[in-house]
This record gives C-alpha cells, structure tokens and sequence, in this order.
C-alpha cells in the first residue's frame, strides 16, 4: 500500500443535498453535489460534513458512491447520535459542508486476482464502492459478504448460482452487485430468510475453505465493520497465510490530522507506533492492526 501523503486531494466544498432515501432499521442514503469530492473519492475513504448548522462539530461519514462525471458523492448513516440526526432530518435542497475526499483506501495487490470483500454494517459502504469501481475490472474477481443486524439498505433477489463452500440455503444477492456480474452472499443474527445466520467471517471462512491451495495463493481479502468483525477477519486471513487490508472506524475531531484524536497502535518496520485514522489511514495492513491477534494465531 502506497504511504505518500493525500493532503492535496482534500477539498471543501458547499454541497446541495440533490436526493436521499430511507431504508428500514433507521438507515439513510444521502447524495451530495459535491465535484472535487467525487473527482477525487477512493473506496475506502471519507468526508467529515457539517451535519446541521446547530451542530458545531463535523461527522466523519465512508463514501458509499462517488460519480465524478456527474459531480456526486453518496453516503449510507445511521442517525446515531444528535448531529447524524439532524442531518437525517435535512430536506432536499439544504446545504451541507463537505470536506474531503480524506484518508487513504483500499489498494488491491495485482498480484491476487481474486478480492474477498466483507463489510459489515455501517462498514457496508466501502466495500459497495470497492464493488463499483472494479465492476469492469480485467484484473479482479470479486465475491462480496456482507453482514448486517438491520434489514439490508439495498434490493436483494434470490441468487441460483452456486457459491464454492457455501450452503445453497444462503442464497440472497445484492440485485445491484448481481447488474455488475458481482457475486453476494449476506449474513444476519436476525433471523433473514436466505442469509447466513450468524457473522460475515463465517461465510468468509466457508469459501476459503472450500478452495484448493493453489487457488489461495490468488486471494486477498479486504474489510470494513466492527472492531470485533474486523479482529475476526484478521485471524481469518493469518490461518489461511492471506493478505488483507481493513478499513478502521474511529471517533474523530478534526479529521485532517491535525488533533491526533484518532490515533490507533500499530507495527511498523521500525516498532509500535501511534498513527492517525483519518491521514494514515483509514485502511491499513490487517496484520499492523491486529499484531498481538497474528502473533497468537501463530
């Protein structure tokens, strides 16, 4: 993963809400018009908005979506929180505050053709948009998972197509990843026809164990969610000797870096460090994360 700094792609900008949709389990998906955002949005990264103008401080929300053509970016909260409730309350037209694109995203080794992507709750959007941009890739083949304890943001249809490892009992799709020839499987503890029940690794885990272990030297895995789901992940990937990037949530004040209020331990070549979510990551080495995870794995 590339380490150069990104301070020159962030951008602040007054955006119009130009649409929004509710989902059930009080989700929401925003649109914003915000071109130097979009010209500059990875899968993986983020903007800090000024939720409402009662509310001082700005929220960090992941890019779900990014149209640089047309000058859009999307994000998919929860209004956790009294400043992600106003904003779930902002009509269209209102103006919101936009900076970014901040932090570093995903960055996929060429070298693994085959992209595990697990998302896992309000960790969902950087793995849509991971599936988005490499929808026409030559160089990946994606299978996405995702988990979730509220019904799912998105159109689900039944998928007939077999998944290697995994039960033909989970069977529901994202209907957009299935429009982009993306395979997707979902897990839920609440009890959702169709999906695993129980957590996203699990069915990371069914895959992988179904593989030969030829194909494992092809994969890599990539992630976004909880704490908890991303520690599992990182186990996962230590046991089967994979690579894998993680896409860490963390509270934070100014989101450019500037108030170390982010700050996460993690190796590095030269010993444990400190570093900041917003600027040296969000994404990092799952291994640097969860060094003392790898170490007992082991």
């Amino acid at each position: 993963m590339s380490m150069s700094g990104n301070r020159d792609t962030i951008a602040l900008e007054d955006a119009e809400i130009i649409a929004r949709r509710s989902f059930p389990g009080d989700q929401h998906i925003i649109r914003l018009a915000a071109p130097r955002c979009a010209a500059k949005a990875t899968p993986g990264s983020f903007a800090h908005l000024t939720c409402d103008p009662t509310v001082p401080m700005r929220r960090p929300l992941s890019i779900m979506l990014a149209d640089p053509t047309a000058g859009w970016v999307e994000f998919l909260f929860k209004p956790v929180g009294h400043g992600l409730a106003r904003l779930a309350q902002r009509p269209i037209g209102d103006r919101v505050s936009v900076l970014g694109p901040i932090g570093r995203g995903f960055d996929p080794d060429p070298g693994r053709r085959r992209i595990i992507a697990i998302g896992g709750g309000v960790g969902i959007p950087p793995v849509y948009f991971l599936a988005e941009r490499l929808r026409s890739s030559a160089d990946f083949e994606l299978l996405v998972l995702m988990g979730s304890e509220v019904p799912f943001p998105f159109e689900l249809g039944d998928s007939s197509e077999a998944i290697n490892g995994i039960s033909d009992t989970v069977f529901k799709e994202v209907s957009d990843l299935a429009e982009w020839g993306i395979p997707s499987r979902l897990a839920s503890n609440a009890g959702y026809g169709g999906c695993h029940a129980g957590h996203v690794p699990e069915l990371a885990r069914d895959w992988l164990e179904g593989c030969v272990y030829e194909e494992l030297a092809n994969v890599q895995i990539v992630a976004c969610g909880p704490m908890a789901m991303l520690e599992a992940t990182a186990r996962l990937a230590q046991e089967f000797n994979l690579p894998c990037q993680v896409a860490v949530e963390e509270y934070m004040a100014c989101g450019v870096g500037g108030c170390a209020g982010c700050t996460l331990l993690v190796q590095t070549p030269d010993g444990p460090a400190m570093k900041r979510v917003c600027v040296d990551g969000p994404v990092f080495e799952a291994r640097d994360v969860f060094a003392q995870t790898a170490a007992a794995a082991i």
